[in-house]
C-alpha cells in the first residue's frame, strides 16, 4: 500500500527543496500544490501567472482531494506538496484522515523578506502561518496524529538528521539520494515554477542557511508581527532531532 505524506508550508519557505529531495527517492511519486486553481478560481486574486496555473489544473477540490486519498499509485510513497493558504475554510478536511502530515515552519521575517522579491504586494494571508497553526490543529484532531514539525532554518543545518528523523516516523527508509539531486525543473513541477522556483532550479541540494539582508517597510513588518505569535506556536512543537 502506498504511503501518502503530505508536507504542509507557507510560500518562500524550502518546500521545494523538500519535494526534490522526496522525488529523487526511488520510490516517489511527487505533486505540487494540487490545490493552487482552486484557490485562485474561488477567490480571484491576482497571483504571477494565474490564468495559466487556473488552466493547468483542476478547479474542482472534491475531485483533488479524492485524487490525493483515494487513487492507488505504482510509488510505495505519494508525497503532496501544500501551501496552507491554498485551503480555503469551505474545503472538507476528511481527506486528509489516511494522510500522514508534516508541517514546515520559517519565521514570518524571512519569508517576507523574500516574497516580497517576487511579488510586491504582501498580506499575512499571503504567507499562509495563521492559517498554517488552524491546520496543524483541525488535522491533528480529524488523523488523532502526532504531527512532526520541522522548521527550515533548522533543516538546512542539519537535512541529514532531519530527513531521517521524517523517514523514520513514516516508517519508510532514508535514502541518501535525498540529500542531493540534479539541478533543472521537473515534469512535475507547476506551471508556475518559471516566476517562482529559480533558486532551486539552480541548487542541487539543499543550500547552508546564511543570514539575508532583512529590509521591510512598516505595513511588511505589520505582516511579520501578525504571523509571529502562530510561528512560534509551531516552533514548541518542532521535531527535535540529532
Amino acid at each position: 500500500m502506498t504511503v501518502r505524506i503530505a508536507l504542509w508550508s507557507g510560500p518562500r519557505n524550502i518546500s521545494t527543496a523538500m519535494m526534490r529531495a522526496f522525488e529523487n527517492r526511488p520510490d516517489c511519486a511527487v505533486v505540487d500544490e494540487p490545490f493552487y486553481a482552486c484557490f485562485l478560481k474561488e477567490t480571484g486574486i491576482n497571483h504571477p501567472m494565474a490564468d495559466k496555473v487556473i488552466a493547468s489544473q483542476t478547479n474542482d477540490w472534491q475531485a483533488v482531494a479524492t485524487e490525493l486519498s483515494k487513487v492507488e499509485f505504482k510509488a510505495e510513497v505519494f508525497y503532496q506538496k501544500h501551501m496552507t493558504h491554498h485551503m480555503l475554510p469551505a474545503v472538507d478536511l476528511a481527506w486528509t484522515r489516511d494522510i500522514r502530515h508534516c508541517f514546515l515552519i520559517r519565521h514570518p521575517k524571512y519569508v517576507v523578506n523574500s516574497y516580497v522579491q517576487k511579488r510586491q504586494s504582501v498580506s499575512t494571508e499571503d504567507i499562509g502561518i495563521i492559517r498554517q497553526l488552524e491546520l496543524y490543529k483541525q488535522i491533528t484532531g480529524i488523523t488523532g496524529q502526532t504531527i512532526p514539525v520541522i522548521d527550515a532554518r533548522k533543516t538546512l543545518e542539519n537535512p541529514r538528521s532531519t530527513l531521517t528523523a521524517l523517514c523514520d516516523l513514516f516508517e519508510i527508509p532514508f535514502y541518501d539520494e535525498m540529500l542531493s539531486w540534479p539541478p533543472g525543473r521537473r515534469d512535475s513541477d507547476g506551471i508556475w515554477a518559471s516566476h517562482w522556483y529559480g533558486a532551486v532550479e539552480s541548487s542541487n541540494g539543499f543550500e547552508p542557511f546564511q543570514e539575508p539582508d532583512i529590509q521591510l517597510n512598516d505595513a511588511q513588518l505589520d505582516v511579520v508581527k501578525t504571523s509571529e505569535a502562530a510561528y512560534e506556536s509551531l516552533l514548541e512543537r518542532c521535531l527535535e532531532v540529532g
